[in-house]
C-alpha cells in the first residue's frame, strides 16, 4: 500500500518537530538529563515538612534542577515554550541552590514566594491548564504564610537604644529588600522612590491589593515602622509577608528611606 499524502506530511512534521526540539531558543533546561546524584530536594533545608512538600509538588519543576518531563518535551514548540518558563523560573528562585542561600536571602525568597502565590501570579496559567494540581489553594496559601512569619523570626521590643543610622539602614535594605523592591522601578513590591511621606497604594502603575489601597496611610516614621513590624497587624489582606522583627533594624532602615527620599 502507498503511502497517502497525509501520512507522509504527517511523518515530516514529527521528525521535524522531533529535530526542532534539540535546539534551544530561550535556553538549555536540560530537559532530559539524568538525575542528579544527591539527596532529594530541600532535604536538609530548615523548611517545615508541609512546605517543602507543597514546594516540591507545586513549584520544583520550573524551579529546581529536578524538572519532571513530560512527553510532549521531546517535541517543539512545545519543548521551547517550556524550556522558556524554566530557565526563567530558576532565574527567580532555584530551589536546588536554597541551603547556598544566606538567611537574609532565604527570608526575602520567602516573602516573595508568599506575594507571588498569593497575587495569583503563580502557579502560570499555562502550567495550571495543563497540570491542574498545581493550583495554589487556601489552605497552600495558608501554609506558607504560616512559614514566612516563622522564619521571620519572633518579634521583640528589645532595643540598644542607639540613634538611626542610614548607613545601616542601607547595608539592611540591600541585604533583604532589594529582592522585591527598587528605588526607581516596580517589581514584586513598588518602587520606593520618595515613600516616606507618600500615602500607602499609591505608586503608579503597581498591582496593589484593594486592602492597601483602602488604608489611605501616610508612611511617616510611625506607620513605617508598624508596617514593617508587622504587615498584616497594621493593614490585614495585603500581599506583603516580610517582617523586620527588629527595632533597631526597623528604624535604621527607615532612616535610610527618609533620606532617599528626600532626594
Amino acid at each position: 500500500m502507498k503511502p497517502t499524502l497525509f501520512s507522509l506530511v504527517a511523518a515530516t512534521a514529527f521528525a521535524f518537530s522531533l529535530a526542532l526540539a534539540h535546539a534551544h531558543p530561550f535556553g538549555d533546561a536540560h530537559l532530559h538529563a539524568a538525575p542528579a546524584d544527591g539527596p532529594p530536594l530541600m532535604e536538609h533545608a530548615s523548611v517545615p515538612n508541609n512546605a517543602r512538600t507543597l514546594l516540591i509538588q507545586k513549584c520544583a519543576d520550573c524551579h529546581s534542577e529536578n524538572t519532571h518531563s513530560p512527553w510532549y518535551s521531546n517535541f517543539a514548540p512545545a519543548s521551547w515554550l517550556m524550556e522558556r518558563d524554566i530557565v526563567e523560573g530558576r532565574k527567580h528562585m532555584n530551589l536546588s541552590s536554597w541551603d547556598s542561600l544566606t538567611p537574609d536571602q532565604q527570608q526575602t525568597l520567602i516573602a516573595k514566594i508568599v506575594q507571588q502565590t498569593h497575587s495569583g501570579a503563580m502557579s502560570p496559567l499555562q502550567y495550571r491548564l495543563i497540570h491542574w494540581n498545581a493550583r495554589i489553594t487556601d489552605a497552600d496559601q495558608q501554609t506558607l504564610t504560616t512559614w514566612a512569619r516563622s522564619a521571620g523570626g519572633e518579634s521583640t521590643n528589645s532595643s540598644t537604644g542607639s540613634p538611626a543610622n542610614a548607613d545601616l539602614g542601607r547595608a539592611l535594605y540591600q541585604r533583604r529588600c532589594i529582592g522585591c523592591h527598587s528605588f526607581d522601578r516596580n517589581l514584586e513590591g513598588p518602587q520606593l522612590s520618595r515613600i516616606y511621606g507618600r500615602v500607602s497604594g499609591t505608586a503608579p502603575n503597581f498591582g496593589y491589593s484593594d486592602a492597601l489601597k483602602k488604608a489611605h496611610i501616610t508612611w511617616t516614621e510611625e506607620t513605617l515602622d508598624r508596617w514593617l513590624a508587622d504587615p498584616d497587624a497594621l493593614v490585614p489582606g495585603n500581599n506583603m509577608e516580610f517582617h523586620v522583627t527588629k527595632p533597631d533594624e526597623r528604624r535604621n532602615l527607615i532612616a535610610f528611606l527618609k533620606q532617599i527620599s528626600a532626594h
